[in-house]
């Protein structure tokens, strides 16, 4: 896990406490390009989370900052944005580069450990409000407007699973298939909704199940 910020102080403290927490280990950074994963077999197995500081931030720099590091970059992990400023009214367009979770700079510590864990278990962490905003506005630009009726009674019920943050192992538990032929259900659904990854296809099914 990354925590990008300026402040140094606030980010150690809350490096130790997620640590303590979530059992993950915390790197600190300044810039979100500082953001890298250690190359090893036992990173590349675990959920790897960037929590970006949002304090002082104004609308347009923090969403440049998002644009800077890259869509495909953050689809690869789990970003959230915490002191996150009330009325910016940026949020969906945050959530379409590809954030998971806002957390506001008047947020209880155990709403946001609540939330930092529920993101590692692959969740989206946003208010009723953002996320209808999110699916039912003008304008929403959706991975795919595909019909849900392509995907066949199972691939639904699979989506549907992962939608709400199931992992391979307990769909694969839930359906009693193995987790090889979850991995090729996910394969041919998101070929199917045109989406290219489990984020984009939760937004998806968020929308058309």
């Amino acid at each position: 896990m990354y925590i990008i910020g300026p402040q140094k102080l606030q980010n150690e403290l809350m490096a130790s406490c997620l640590e303590r927490e979530t059992r993950a280990k915390c790197l600190l950074g300044e810039d979100i390009c500082d953001v890298r994963f250690p190359d090893d077999a036992k990173c590349k197995e675990q959920s790897k989370m960037v929590l970006l500081d949002c304090h002082g931030k104004d609308p347009e720099s923090l969403l440049m900052a998002l644009r800077s590091y890259g869509i495909e970059k953050l689809s690869r992990y789990y970003v959230a944005l915490f002191n996150f400023c009330h009325g910016l009214g940026i949020e969906k367009k945050c959530v379409q580069q590809g954030v998971r979770g806002i957390f506001y700079d008047d947020d209880s510590l155990p709403q946001f450990l609540k939330g930092v864990q529920a993101i590692l278990n692959g969740q989206l962490w946003l208010s009723r409000k953002i996320m209808t905003k999110c699916i039912l506005s003008k304008g929403w630009d959706s991975p795919s407007e595909t019909d849900s009726s392509i995907l066949t009674p199972r691939e639904s019920e699979i989506l549907a699973r992962l939608a709400v943050g199931a992992t391979n192992g307990e769909i694969a538990e839930r359906f009693y298939i193995s987790s090889h032929t979850v991995k090729t259900h996910l394969y041919n659904i998101y070929k199917k909704i045109n989406v290219p990854n489990r984020f984009q296809a939760a937004l998806w099914a968020a929308k058309h199940l």
